[in-house]
């Protein structure tokens, strides 16, 4: 099992940027997946999440309204679309799988991906 994090870099504030978060191994639509991030100096924090069929999505609220989680059977990919980036979106992000079909935000993921950087330029 393989989580491969992608599309990170250097963004404006206000800028967009996908990041895609490739699985191997399994199949992302037997499973959540999640997209993490964890910034300087500050603990991980869940930033959204998304169910084995996408009927369900979980948004932080700090991301509510900006960010958009979405899954892409077919390239066995969860994205996460971020739109008007905040300096305070900074971090390295990673995405993981649950152990479980759905998301719990007391946890239960099993497998985690090398973090992708973003940096929001104010």
């Amino acid at each position: 099992v393989q989580l491969q994090a992608s599309g990170g870099g250097l963004v404006q504030t206000g800028g967009s940027l996908t990041l895609s978060c490739v699985a191997s191994g399994f199949n992302v639509d037997d499973y959540a997946i999640g997209w993490f991030r964890q910034a300087p100096g500050k603990e991980r924090e869940i930033v959204a999440a998304i169910d084995w069929n996408g009927s369900s999505t979980y948004y932080a609220d700090s991301v509510k309204g900006r960010f958009t989680i979405s899954r892409d059977n077919a390239e066995n990919t969860v994205n996460l679309q971020m739109n008007n980036l905040k300096p305070e979106d900074t971090a390295v992000y990673y995405c993981a799988r649950s152990s479980r079909s759905y998301y719990s935000p007391s946890g239960g993921m099993d497998y985690w991906g090398k973090g992708t950087l973003v940096t929001v330029s104010s």
